[in-house]
């Protein structure tokens, strides 16, 4: 299958996509540095009907990070049930980053990216790398697969998008423990942390079914992703490194990114 066919999206959606963005900042004053896909479309199991989630990334004038009160640093804009929008403020991005926050970790690895300024999106990427945790990224994925296997996988018959919230979670989970660096955003790649040829059929057959169906498409249990599911959330935990941090390095990437988009 063509990166095409794993992360769809077509030329008006992206077209839609980028009015939005722009009237974004004409209203709020302000300059998306970065914005991509963030959902099943960027994983790389889109249903038939699967909507578009896009984030971004902000920075503000300098004027709003010198007032008494505390601004919000969210901006939101859920369209329709087709498209939903939100961004971070860059502040508020760069303290998630020192924490080793995975979702936007998947955000800057978005195979779908719609806007990127090139060299404050290369520098933040950089910094995304020194500041990654290992403990913190296993923690949110070990703990996101455990929350949704209890909430969805618990029945006989499954809906076959529940499979994928927790396979990717635990194939990230595998992937760290395996010291290949920061879990990548798409399925696709975090298989490649599998060599069970019997599983890897089973994952494929399904993927199958969940791009060919709608979202709400239930299943049969398959008790040989159970049976995978199972193992892997009783794995110990292994010893893994942890991030020495510099905030000065965050502080110094702000305040020039601040000058150079006022």
């Amino acid at each position: 299958m063509t990166c095409e066919e794993r992360h769809p999206l077509s030329g008006a959606m992206r077209e839609r996509v980028l009015d939005e963005l722009a009237r974004i900042e004409r209203e709020r004053n302000v300059t998306v540095l970065y914005a991509c896909e963030s959902g099943s479309r960027a994983w790389g199991f889109a249903s038939t009907d699967s909507d578009y989630d896009v984030r971004f990334v902000y920075v503000e004038k300098p004027d709003w990070f010198v007032q008494v009160d505390t601004a919000r640093d969210v901006i939101e804009r859920p369209l329709d049930d087709e498209l939903d929008v939100s961004g971070w403020e860059l502040r508020k991005t760069l303290g998630l980053l020192r924490k080793s926050n995975p979702t936007l970790l998947e955000w800057l690895d978005s195979p779908l990216v719609y806007r990127s300024e090139s060299a404050a999106t290369l520098r933040l990427r950089a910094l995304a790398e020194a500041f990654y945790s290992p403990p913190a990224a296993r923690n949110h994925y070990l703990s996101m697969a455990k929350k949704n296997f209890r909430g969805y996988l618990q029945g006989d018959s499954v809906r076959f998008k529940k499979y994928f919230y927790v396979l990717r979670p635990l194939l990230a989970v595998r992937w760290i423990d395996q010291g290949l660096g920061r879990p990548p955003m798409t399925f696709a790649d975090l298989l490649n942390t599998v060599d069970d040829s019997s599983l890897l059929d089973e994952v494929a057959e399904l993927l199958v079914l969940k791009r060919n169906a709608d979202e709400s498409a239930y299943g049969p249990r398959r008790h040989a992703l159970h049976a995978f599911i199972a193992a892997e959330l009783e794995r110990d935990v292994p010893k893994l490194p942890r991030t020495q941090e510099n905030s000065r390095l965050l502080d110094d990437y702000l305040r020039e990114t601040v000058k150079h988009y006022a």
